[in-house]
């Protein structure tokens, strides 16, 4: 049975991606971050999307429980046209939404994370979100241009887990301690 719904579930997945639509599992994360909300308590949640799930933090910020959202390297659609590494993987309707809430919340921040020569993770991407939400979208690109002074290879692609270089000053280390902060100003009660 496994087998016959995995595939299913991956479909329905890219055509929402192929179609500008918002994948239906963020109805569920937005539904779970409630939940957890509810049950914890606190100002509000985070979330943090990485690579496939890169873009689910965005689509979740329809939810005003989210106050913290970081997307990490957001891959999908795959950037297979000038169109793909443009898209946001959000409907245009929920991006309206997000809109409308980063104008009425001057403090709400989308964190963004990538390397500059990903190419899974288009600098396009970046610059749509900018165009989108201003200010609202603070974007970290870290360098990984052949024979960049950090070391990081050319294919570097997931800042905070493989990529990640834990040292004090190294650029990826810096962006984990920036995903903390956000965190702890959100989140965190006194």
């Amino acid at each position: 049975m496994a087998s016959s719904i995995l595939p299913a579930c991956v479909s329905r997945e890219f055509s929402c991606w192929a179609t500008r639509k918002t994948s239906p599992v963020t109805v569920w994360l937005r539904a779970l971050a409630r939940q957890m909300h509810g049950e914890c308590g606190g100002p509000g949640v985070g979330a943090v999307g990485m690579c496939f799930t890169g873009g689910f933090a965005l689509a979740m910020m329809v939810d005003d429980v989210l106050l913290a959202p970081v997307l990490s390297q957001p891959s999908l659609p795959f950037a297979l046209s000038k169109r793909h590494k443009r898209d946001l993987g959000i409907s245009d309707e929920d991006l309206a939404q997000v809109k409308a809430r980063c104008a009425a919340e001057p403090e709400l921040r989308l964190l963004g994370l990538r390397f500059s020569n990903d190419r899974l993770s288009p600098p396009e991407r970046f610059q749509h979100l900018k165009e989108e939400l201003g200010d609202s979208f603070v974007a970290v690109e870290i360098d990984s241009s052949p024979g960049n002074e950090w070391g990081n290879r050319k294919a570097a692609h997931s800042v905070l887990t493989e990529d990640l270089k834990d040292e004090p000053g190294h650029p990826t280390k810096d962006a984990l301690d920036q995903v903390l902060a956000l965190f702890r100003e959100k989140l965190l009660t006194n």
